[in-house]
């Protein structure tokens, strides 16, 4: 069985090998990563899940059962039953250049079981093909039209089911192919499966791994069925359930997981299908990502289900959490009201908080003292959003530098170079970070001040300035980055590196005068210009009268024009740039040499950046809700047993309108814990009640809220049901999603819930509407939960004669007199006010013929 160890044996030369999406081979050359080395004789045929006997049982089935297929890894398996039965993996195109798979996700869901395929290795192809690592990019900008685009699927999760007594455990381990950390979960779910749902709606994945024991044909298990409808834009892989191995889950933990996190050891060791769910999940990514993973290098996490409150993905798209219903491109959502962010990270955290918010009063409560300090210190904001800004996607870069390319190509080279350039960057950020937060007060952000003391970050630092010129740093644009590449390594530590970078200088030099006797010949306007595509080329803007037959010397060649600008090259430039890659190969490869040697010194260090990354998330978000509130007139939320608030607003809408959203008051306590709101349509009913739902999410996550006073009790979970234009039609169809979106609601919701429902039974006929959302409301009352539900149902405001926590709200709406139509007209004044709506059959449902 492999298992991502590395040997101490000093490897042999690997011979010559080609690489279709890496780029030439670089012989003779190991990345040297970690303390140790990986031995030049691990084929990717070692990659073999257990072969060796009594391997075969996976989480939940405890016996051993025998397998059709190899029992190897797929690079010596061919068979269909092989260990990629059904591949429709995309995280394979993400991760590597030119490597497909069979089928894509569109295709093969006309079936009722994804098709079984054999793996595309078994073409004769015994060793996969490129290695691409992921750039960490500049931080973003906080005004990026929607989180769509911020945040592209780079998540593979696998989930696993128990069998037989424990069906309905499930464990769920996930990664993120940007950022060296896994996240563990396990729990018990019923029969609808919404826990499994809404967190992997919250994960957004790119690729979902399941057992193929839970996609047979004709006989698919309601996990798998349900995952499949809910996820219809997402690639599934189903490997063999032997494979899901929960021995082997503890092993990888136990050569992965960094010292820092030891500890979850403790907590997952008896929780066998997070487990099982893990050592599929590390193989596959092994497989796809050409590379494996140092030891000691992963962050590991175990995560149970009662840490955060649940929101389910109907809520949040009803809500717009993160997408805006009607335009997806645009910002208008609680994510773009709150995204004031500056880096990857910070977006990502600001995204998984609002999916998921926060059930512990306590660290709410310390967040919202580091935006009060934040809010009150001008010099403390201003001096820490200037050096966030400056930080690139620290998460991303420990991917890269923790993961050991099994091919030795120039891309994974240059690679390299460029996170230590990165890395450089990122530590030497570190300083003026800690003199930002030296004289902070809230215990949060001293933490943070602590973290940083951290002794690693000098120790990297002075080691990678031993060896990597002092002005070398991140630059934006490719020329100027392979500039930075070329002469990263100081002068006398190699004397080839040194030679073959003054060649490279000199072609260089000789393709800029080159181009100027050219331009001397041919009297024309020629400028060097550089593309990563082209390499150097020549562009020229003129206009006719410098050119007036409109043709250019026969010498130039692939000439592209723009209105007057023209783009060419020449055989000869050709030629020179050619010359000018071999240079920069050979330069690569001696630079990679250094930088190998470099990082294996600094390797048993580099974990620091895990505080470092979690530091500037955090920090980043912080400043993002501080930023926010000084745009609007945002309170301090306070936890009680109450819900308060006092002149509160929607958050989304303030962003849209011109003028001021109308303001209202809500109070909701345990003795009076169900409003009944009424009102004529377009009255704010619907907008009311999600105003509510996002003031409580914000509140949760630690931002201040829109409002002159607010206080909350803590809610776990977060459900709404809120009406849709399709809801004003009456059919059958329209009857039947509500009845499943409220079955939702009522087989999940407890006495710690927030319960919105919208007009409830307009898909129907007016009696069975009524009938339906009485038993709805008499349910809920016995929940003790808050809640808040429009209706157009007068005959529903009694109720509250027969439950004194029932409370009757209405929004005002004032008759005018249109003089020049001569008709009453109805003004909207938004405003909430006690009883019932005196508007009498107004906008009640339609009858059925």
């Amino acid at each position: 069985m492999l298992r991502p160890d590395v040997s101490s044996t000093t490897p042999s030369a690997p011979a010559a090998s080609s690489s279709s999406s890496g780029g030439a081979p670089l012989q003779g050359l190991r990345p040297f990563l970690g303390p140790q080395e990986i031995p030049a004789s691990r084929r990717s045929a070692q990659a073999s899940i257990s072969s060796q006997p009594g391997s075969s049982g996976g989480a939940g089935d405890r016996s051993s059962s025998s397998s059709t297929g190899c029992p190897g890894f797929p690079e010596s398996c061919p068979a269909p039953g092989s260990y990629f039965g059904n591949k429709r993996s995309y995280a394979a195109n993400v991760v590597t250049s030119n490597f497909t798979f069979g089928t894509s996700s569109s295709s093969a869901r006309e079936t009722n079981c994804p098709q079984v395929l054999k793996t595309p290795l078994s073409a004769g192809n015994p060793q996969r093909s490129g290695y691409k690592s992921w750039t960490p990019q500049m931080g973003h900008s906080a005004t990026s039209s929607s989180s769509v685009s911020a945040h592209s699927p780079s998540v593979i999760v696998a989930v696993v089911e128990g069998r037989g007594l424990a069906r309905g455990e499930i464990g769920m381990a996930s990664i993120d192919l940007k950022c060296p950390q896994i996240i563990l979960s396990q729990f018990a779910d019923n029969t609808t499966y919404a826990k499994v749902i809404t967190k992997l709606k919250i994960l957004s994945p790119l690729e979902i791994i399941m057992s193929n024991t839970a996609c047979v044909v004709g006989n698919s298990t309601k996990l798998f069925t349900l995952i499949t409808e809910n996820f219809k834009n997402v690639n599934f892989t189903t490997i063999q359930r032997k494979y899901f191995n929960e021995t082997k889950g503890l092993e990888y933990i136990e050569q992965l997981c960094i010292a820092e996190f030891s500890t979850v050891l403790l907590e997952v060791q008896s929780k066998y299908y997070c487990l099982a769910a893990l050592a599929a999940l590390l193989k596959y990514v092994e497989f796809i990502q050409n590379s494996v993973y140092a030891p000691k290098s992963l962050k590991i996490c175990f995560q149970g289900s009662e840490q955060t409150a649940m929101i389910d993905s109907a809520s949040a798209q009803n809500l717009e959490l993160l997408i805006n219903n009607q335009d997806s491109r645009n910002n208008h959502t609680l994510f773009g009201v709150l995204n004031y962010t500056k880096t990857p990270g910070g977006s990502r955290r600001l995204r998984s908080n609002i999916l998921e918010p926060l059930v512990d009063t306590e660290t709410i409560n310390m967040r919202l003292d580091c935006v009060q300090e934040l809010l009150q210190d001008e010099g403390l904001f201003f001096g820490l959003k200037s050096v966030i800004s400056k930080f690139l996607d620290t998460e991303q870069l420990l991917s890269v530098l923790v993961q050991i390319p099994k091919q030795d190509t120039v891309n994974a080279a240059e690679s390299k170079i460029t996170n230590l350039i990165y890395l450089k960057h990122t530590l030497e950020l570190v300083a003026p970070l800690k003199t930002s937060l030296k004289n902070c007060n809230t215990p949060l952000l001293k933490a943070y001040y602590g973290s940083l003391e951290d002794t690693r970050f000098e120790i990297i630092l002075e080691k990678i300035k031993t060896v990597i010129n002092d002005d070398v740093r991140y630059m934006k644009g490719y020329l100027n980055m392979r500039t930075q590449k070329c002469y990263a390594v100081r002068s006398n530590i190699n004397e080839f590196l040194d030679i073959a970078r003054r060649t490279y200088t000199e072609i260089v030099d000789d393709i800029a005068g080159m181009i100027s006797q050219l331009a001397d010949k041919y009297n024309l306007p020629l400028r060097t210009s550089f593309s990563s595509a082209r390499g150097f080329f020549i562009q020229m803007t003129t206009d006719s009268a410098v050119l007036p037959s409109d043709q250019l010397p026969s010498e130039f060649i692939k000439i592209s024009k723009v209105k007057n600008s023209y783009s060419f090259t020449s055989t000869d430039l050709i030629k020179m740039n050619e010359r000018c890659q071999e240079s920069l190969r050979e330069i690569y490869h001696m630079t990679y040499m250094v930088v190998c040697k470099l990082l294996s010194e600094i390797y048993e260090h580099i974990h620091c950046l895990y505080k470092l990354s979690d530091t500037v998330s955090m920090l980043d978000m912080l400043l993002s809700f501080a930023h926010a509130c000084t745009l609007s007139d945002y309170v301090r939320p306070e936890f009680t047993d109450t819900l308060a608030i006092k002149q509160g607003w929607h958050p989304i809408l303030e962003k849209i309108s011109v003028e001021k959203p109308v303001a209202n008051n809500t109070y909701i306590t345990e003795g009076s814990n169900f409003l009944i709101i009424t009102g004529p349509n377009m009255s704010g009913k619907s907008t009311y009640l999600k105003q509510i739902a996002l003031c409580q999410i914000m509140a949760q996550i630690g931002s201040y809220v829109p409002a002159e006073y607010s206080s909350f009790r803590i809610a776990e979970q977060i459900f709404t049901r809120i009406s849709t234009d399709d809801d004003i039609e009456t059919n059958s169809s329209t009857f039947m999603k509500e009845m499943k979106e409220i079955a939702y609601i009522l087989h999940n919701a407890n006495h710690k819930s927030l319960i919105l429902i919208d007009e409830l039974g307009r898909g129907t006929n007016t009696e069975e509407g009524i009938g339906i959302c009485y038993a709805v409301c008499e349910y809920l009352l016995s929940l003790k939960a808050f809640t808040l539900f429009a209706t157009h149902f007068l005959e529903l405001c009694h109720i509250d004669v027969l439950y004194p926590n029932v409370e009757n709200m209405h929004f005002e709406v004032q008759h005018v007199k249109n003089t020049s139509r001569n008709k009453e007209a109805i003004l909207y004044t938004y405003k909430l006010s006690k009883g019932l709506t005196e508007e009498k059959n107004y906008a009640q449902p339609k009858e059925y013929p």
